[in-house]
């Protein structure tokens, strides 16, 4: 049974924000008002902690997929402190979305991220 609240749903438009962000100071505001201090990102491909750590796996993202944006697949689902969401990442010219996932998020007390625990469900063929 889903609890969801608007939390959850917040939690996760920020941090589709903070993945949408461009340039260093935009990433770097976006990234601190979606996460904790402290916060962390794992995914099959990154493993990091604290702001600077995430901000650069965002950065590392737009520069692997320049024209690219995150966007939802479908409602956020949440309860308690946890909160998860589907997302694709879609090429803003053609429409195409190479890549795809979903993302299981904690929240501190003020619907901040503490941790997110990324999965990938589609991904480009390697050259």
């Amino acid at each position: 049974m889903t609890t969801h609240t608007d939390r959850h749903e917040n939690a996760a438009a920020r941090y589709l924000e903070a993945w949408n962000a461009t340039g260093p100071e935009a990433v770097a505001k976006a990234v601190a008002a979606a996460w904790t201090v402290d916060g962390g990102y794992t995914d099959p491909l990154a493993d990091v902690r604290g702001h600077d750590g995430i901000a650069a796996v965002i950065t590392a993202a737009h520069a692997q997929f320049p024209g690219f944006v995150f966007r939802p697949l479908g409602p956020v689902d949440g309860h308690h402190d946890t909160a998860r969401f589907a997302w694709e990442l879609v090429n803003e010219a053609d429409g195409s979305a190479p890549v795809a996932g979903f993302d299981v998020v904690t929240l501190d007390d003020e619907g901040r991220i503490r941790q997110v625990l990324g999965f990938l469900d589609r991904v480009p063929p390697s050259p």
